[in-house]
């Protein structure tokens, strides 16, 4: 079918406007279509707005939750560490502590220069073998130091006991509280002369004292160097308590903390026997043989 001349001029010249209103057309049901989905979404916002606040208070509560888990568990942590950096900030004040106080009886030791000494030297104990029936520190010095048996064992308050026993690295200091201790004194006051009779107690006994004694609470107490084992005037404590006969002594020097001393060598022979040594034993048993078979 073949289409006439004057119709197809025709289609030609309504082409154009019938393209344009199409497009006209295309337009406004697109501006319609893009204000009827803002209508659609705002709508359906405003339905599931309230689920949505629902749903998410939860998890709000839940996201708190996990920081004030964090927060406690990095409050922990912080806690556990200041508590470590106190533990050693303590640990560093008690080393502090004792080095002062160990520096303040090296400075007593220093300034204890007794008379007539011929040698003395420091030393630290460092064991008490002391119990109930015993009262004895163990000292770092011995034969090696020049420390011999009897020497006098003195802090920068007074007199602590004697060196009883003395290996070639190690001494045993004997107390004035021990049983065995026996220190003749005087009361510096009246010149009354007693002996210093330790008891295992913490305040050793005057015994041997006048019947009619005049001693009182206070009195200055020092050795007479009676016996050749300590020279006089030797501080030693003061009478603490009088109690009829009974008369007993607080010792000037701290036995029961007692962390450094000074051995003394007075030059005194005393009366208390050096030990022989083994090889001297034998050589003196094989002199006494050699002379019996003479």
């Amino acid at each position: 079918m073949r289409i006439s001349a004057p119709v197809k001029m025709a289609a030609q010249r309504l082409a154009l406007p019938f393209l344009v209103f199409v497009s006209g057309m295309l337009i406004v049901f697109g501006k319609t279509d893009l204000l009827l989905y803002d209508g659609l979404r705002t709508a359906v916002s405003d339905r599931i707005a309230p689920i949505l606040q629902a749903v998410g208070q939860p998890v709000a509560t839940v996201t708190r939750g996990v920081e004030a888990i964090s927060d406690a568990v990095r409050v922990n942590s912080q806690n556990a560490q200041l508590r470590e950096e106190n533990a050693r900030l303590l640990m560093w004040q008690e080393v502090a502590r004792r080095l002062v106080a160990e520096n303040a009886e090296l400075r007593a030791l220093v300034k204890l220069v007794p008379q007539d000494t011929v040698q003395s030297v420091a030393a630290r104990v460092i064991a008490d073998s002391g119990g109930a029936f015993a009262r004895n520190v163990l000292i770092n010095v011995g034969k090696g130091d020049g420390v011999t048996r009897g020497q006098a064992a003195m802090t920068g308050e007074g007199l602590v006991g004697r060196v009883a026993e003395v290996g070639e690295r190690t001494a045993r200091v004997l107390l004035l509280t021990d049983l065995n201790s026996h220190i003749p004194v005087e009361v510096e006051s009246t010149h009354q002369r007693a002996v210093l009779d330790g008891d295992n107690s913490e305040e050793p006994r005057l015994v041997f004292l006048p019947s009619k004694t005049e001693i009182k609470v206070g009195d200055r107490v020092v050795t007479i160097g009676a016996g050749g084992v300590f020279p006089p005037g030797i501080p030693v404590g003061v009478v603490s308590s009088v109690s009829g006969e009974v008369v007993r002594l607080e010792p000037y020097a701290e036995l029961a903390r007692l962390e450094m001393m000074r051995i003394v060598d007075f030059g005194l022979s005393g009366v208390l026997p050096q030990t022989v040594p083994p090889a001297q034993r034998s050589s003196g048993k094989g002199a006494k043989s050699a002379a019996t078979a003479q």
